[in-house]
């Protein structure tokens, strides 16, 4: 099943598909690369790592992501690399080659969506199962862990050296999307590639700090508010489940939180030992719910939130909803399965 990969990395990825990526990008001597909107550790580190190497291969690189309001995340300023993000407007109109990193659909590149309709070559580096096929050159494999694995995989095989700055993006993608090596996506290929990451160097104590071990105080009051609303409703999911909860644009005003800040909101909703399935609504800054969904493993989130429009893994997932919370979770729940 998707996310439980122990094999050799990357067996979805057709031979073909990894040669003339590799080919395109040394006969390139400009880049353009872009990963989602509101980008994770992931999605940020992996652009941010292969475009510190492409940089130092002599290639121009311009990296961004297509939010309204560009603004690197609090928990991941720390990363290396960022000298080479520009702001969607000073991003490249109609680029001769484009990577994008952990986009499983066109519409989660935002506001640069139409420069990669623009793109002459667009290759796609993702590992969501709910990958649309969208690109030129697909580099996109259900059973890698992360994203940030197959960058590893794309440098070695461009013959670029990984050094500390870079192995610091990749293992912060590793650890954010396999949750510190608790998630079922970890198999021996991540604690391999992570055993090498680490040999450069970097410091796995100070990088775990960064992304979990702060906030303000001022979310501790937030979290009290939010954790006050959830409901749990045993019935969902053909009697699997489901806890869920919402955080509204007042809410961070009150406490003058920014949208990014409020992310790991549902790492806590999603402890609770009653419900397989887990949920948490946040209202942005435009007034729409970016809802993320998280499940123990006996219900497919992945499936029911790509027909709410977004997509993702069976056991994490999201989409956008511009209802009103009620009417979003009927609407979610009647689309989830029954329990396997």
């Amino acid at each position: 099943m998707p996310g439980t990969h122990t094999g050799p990395l990357a067996p979805a990825v057709r031979e073909e598909d990894w040669r003339r990526a590799v080919e395109l990008l040394k006969d390139a001597r400009e880049v353009a690369l872009i990963c989602h909107v509101a980008p994770d550790g992931d999605a940020l580190g992996s652009m941010l790592g292969l475009g510190m190497a492409l940089r130092r291969a002599g290639k121009r690189v311009a990296a961004s992501f297509g939010d309204r309001r560009f603004a690197v995340p609090r928990l991941l300023r720390f990363l290396p690399g960022q000298d080479l993000l520009v702001e969607p407007a000073a991003y490249p109109a109609e680029p001769e080659l484009m990577v994008s990193f952990d986009v499983p659909t066109i519409d989660r590149l935002g506001l640069l969506a139409p420069n990669a309709g623009k793109a002459a070559e667009l290759i796609v580096i993702d590992h969501h199962p709910s990958n649309t096929g969208f690109g030129t050159v697909p580099i996109v494999d259900p059973y890698a862990a992360s994203t940030s694995m197959l960058v590893e995989e794309l440098i070695n095989r461009l013959g670029h050296q990984i050094d500390r700055d870079i192995a610091t993006c990749l293992y912060t993608g590793l650890v954010t999307d396999t949750g510190s090596f608790k998630h079922s996506s970890t198999g021996p290929a991540a604690h391999e590639m992570a055993a090498r990451l680490v040999a450069t160097g970097l410091r796995t104590d100070e990088i775990a700090r960064e992304l979990w071990d702060r906030s303000p105080f001022c979310y501790l009051q937030l979290l009290a508010t939010v954790l006050g609303r959830a409901r749990l409703d045993p019935g969902a999911a053909g009697g699997a489940g489901l806890v869920w909860t919402y955080v509204t644009r007042v809410d961070r005003a009150a406490h003058c939180l920014p949208y990014e800040e409020v992310e790991g909101v549902i790492d806590v909703i999603r402890r609770t030992d009653e419900p397989d399935v887990a949920v948490v609504l946040k209202e942005d800054d435009e007034g729409a719910w970016q809802v993320s969904t998280r499940s123990k493993g006996r219900v497919d989130v992945g499936r029911a939130c790509t027909l709410m429009g977004g997509g993702g893994h069976v056991r994490a997932a999201g989409f956008t909803s511009h209802d009103l919370p009620e009417e979003t979770i009927a609407t979610f729940t009647a689309l989830l399965g029954h329990p396997e």
